[in-house]
């Protein structure tokens, strides 16, 4: 039987990728929990692991040639996990080449800039309303560029579900707390819906869900607290 992968984590977009990863894949793991509000990620044992003091990140003792390594960065992580597996990067090389292409697009764009319009809308001490409209309004070009891409594409990168899929949901999927509005984007709302009927991806998103101090995504609550239809 398979070790258990060592999962730090905190019920974050960034925690969920990972553990969406894991459970679509069927690895067992074991939840190391990296309180951010507690300042756990600076403690002296978790640098070790992650030295950019930021969650995800894990421990796999059977890494590569069968020996034990660690990684942070959960972009590098999902893409560590897909070649362990053999699962969810699309086959072949063509188009390994667009599952990256949009996990970039996601590391890069579209998780920098939501989690910035999360912190301006949401947490700032002070209102900058110049903030606020510069990152609400770069968050709806992104989700703009990721509803044409959803327009001829039944998923992010292609016709099957892969590690771009994981990494773009968790944070698209707090659309709502980001100001934004899916009228305009029925490919990105189709998604979405898609995905919360996948096992997987549900058992991710809730891991630890009870943690979570901001529960204001609707649809997360209907799916994960029993609030309503789960998407059939």
């Amino acid at each position: 039987m398979q070790d258990a992968i060592a999962l730090f984590y905190w019920p974050t977009p960034n925690g969920w990728k990972i553990s969406i990863a894991l459970e679509e894949m069927g690895l067992p793991y074991e939840v190391n929990l990296i309180d951010i509000s507690a300042g756990d990620q600076f403690a002296r044992e978790f640098l070790k692991i992650a030295p950019n003091n930021r969650m995800p990140a894990i421990t796999d003792p059977g890494g590569p040639d069968g020996a034990p390594v660690s990684l942070f960065e959960s972009g590098a992580i999902l893409q560590y996990l897909a070649r362990k597996t053999g699962r969810f990067y699309g086959k072949g090389e063509a188009q390994h080449l667009v599952v990256d292409q949009w996990l970039m697009w996601q590391m890069g764009g579209l998780g920098p800039m939501a989690g910035q319009a999360h912190h301006f809308l949401k947490y700032a001490p002070d209102p900058i309303p110049y903030a606020k409209d510069r990152y609400r309004s770069e968050v709806a070009r992104l989700y703009g560029v990721l509803d044409r891409q959803l327009a001829e594409n039944e998923f992010v990168a292609g016709d099957s579900f892969t590690i771009a899929d994981m990494a773009i949901w968790p944070w698209a999927s707090l659309w709502e707390g980001q100001e934004q509005s899916l009228e305009d984007k029925p490919h990105m709302a189709r998604w979405l819906d898609l995905l919360w009927t996948r096992p997987g991806v549900i058992a991710g998103r809730s891991l630890e869900a009870v943690r979570r101090a901001d529960r204001s995504d609707s649809r997360a609550q209907q799916v994960i607290f029993g609030k309503g239809a789960t998407g059939q």
